[in-house]
């Protein structure tokens, strides 16, 4: 099998996810993909006629970001009218699974040169969108898919994590990032972006807050109480009856709230994979390496739980074990999911989102996975060490899995 390699990676700041306030929320999301896809033909000078596809990762495909974002982004960066483009879709793991994607590709010799990569608006206006499950009465009677929140204040009650240990996990997220961004280790991947009349829109990140404790995060109110009792039609459950539906002995702690849960943001990433024949060629010199993807499936109705499975499958498919593993990357949907994943897995927390997580940066759905797999490479290099490993859970109850080598 032919080896994936990955050239570059890089991404643009999160700006704050709400229309108007925050420092993105006016720019088309073409935009941000094209700033990122230019960003990384400007720092690899490769010919974009060359360019296989381009795979992207968006979840709400709707208005300014339907349209196959991927394709319309290339577009918008000047790529060369051969370079095609598509636009899926795994909800959060779409960013991960874009990448997958493109690497599989390398690496069964059908293509040598691909960007993957994801861009989500979430100051975008979100009309047209139904509730996960599409809001169709015969699958929600097989599998009942309720609100992101209500499941993970639902696996918190299930499991006995405490509300302690979640917001202390969420100042812990805090405090990594504001080390991180003041020892500058997001600044190789991190792409300025500017308006279209060469003003600067945003040049660092927009929604940390640093010195967030966990003794102001036990002042706020819970966020999900209220979202689980949320009917959308007159036909339709509500999100706690639906959780009911599965587990009826289930009385809902309500645990997670806007410090434990993962940031509202804008923002978008890109990812250059090659076959190593085409990097020789043009003298374009590796980062790192695919080693193993992965996909998992699990319970819809709790939604968060797939990551552990994934990343025993993708270890599984790399040949090597939890100990072999240098950083581990599990997005920070809401405090529980990452919480859960390390206890699951026995991890050494210093190896677990060590520059904090979307509790403290931000979480723009369809761009994370890519975000995620350019902040590991980024620490492998820092830190000098040799695997990565990256999940994250996924509408639908799913988790896209990759492990990446430094090289």
């Amino acid at each position: 099998m032919a080896e994936a390699l990955i050239i570059d990676a890089c991404r643009t700041p999160r700006g704050i996810g709400k229309q108007g306030k925050g420092a993105l929320s006016h720019l088309h999301p073409q935009h941000l993909g094209s700033t990122v896809l230019k960003a990384l033909q400007e720092r690899n000078g490769f010919d974009t006629a060359e360019v296989d596809d381009v795979i992207w990762g968006t979840s709400a495909q709707v208005q300014g970001q339907s349209g196959d974002l991927g394709r319309m982004s290339a577009l918008d960066a000047g790529y060369d009218v051969k370079a095609s483009g598509v636009t899926l879709d795994r909800f959060c793991g779409s960013g991960i699974t874009a990448t997958n994607f493109a690497a599989n590709a390398v690496m069964a010799g059908m293509e040598d040169l691909v960007i993957a990569g994801g861009t989500e608006m979430m100051s975008m206006p979100k009309k047209g969108l139904y509730p996960i499950g599409g809001n169709n009465p015969h699958l929600e009677e097989l599998h009942p898919q309720p609100h992101q929140g209500v499941c993970a204040d639902a696996i918190a009650t299930l499991e006995g994590i405490p509300r302690e240990a979640l917001d202390a996990h969420a100042a812990e997220s805090q405090a990594r990032a504001d080390r991180a961004i003041k020892e500058g280790r997001f600044d190789r991947s991190l792409i300025p972006v500017y308006n279209l009349d060469g003003s600067l829109a945003l040049d660092h990140e927009e929604f940390p807050r640093p010195g967030t404790t966990a003794e102001k995060l036990a002042s706020l109110s819970p966020s999900f109480e209220q979202v689980a009792d949320y009917r959308h039609d007159d036909d339709s459950s509500t999100f706690r009856e639906r959780v009911a539906a599965k587990f009826p002995d289930l009385q809902i702690e309500h645990v997670h709230h806007a410090g434990n849960s993962s940031g509202v943001v804008d923002g978008s990433a890109a990812i250059l994979l090659a076959s190593e024949s085409y990097a020789s060629a043009n003298g374009l010199k590796p980062r790192g390496r695919i080693v193993a993807t992965a996909n998992m499936g699990d319970n819809p109705t709790l939604m968060l739980n797939a990551p552990v499975p994934a990343a025993k499958k993708v270890l599984a498919r790399a040949g090597l074990t939890i100990d072999d593993i240098d950083i581990f990357e599990i997005n920070e949907a809401f405090a529980v999911v990452s919480e859960k994943f390390q206890r699951d897995l026995e991890l050494d927390r210093t190896k677990v989102n060590v520059n904090g997580g979307a509790m403290a940066l931000g979480h723009p759905i369809g761009a994370t996975g890519a975000i995620l797999i350019g902040t590991v490479l980024d620490e492998l290099e820092r830190s000098g060490g040799r695997y990565g490993l990256i999940t994250m859970c996924a509408g639908g109850g799913m988790a896209p899995a990759i492990v990446i080598e430094k090289l």
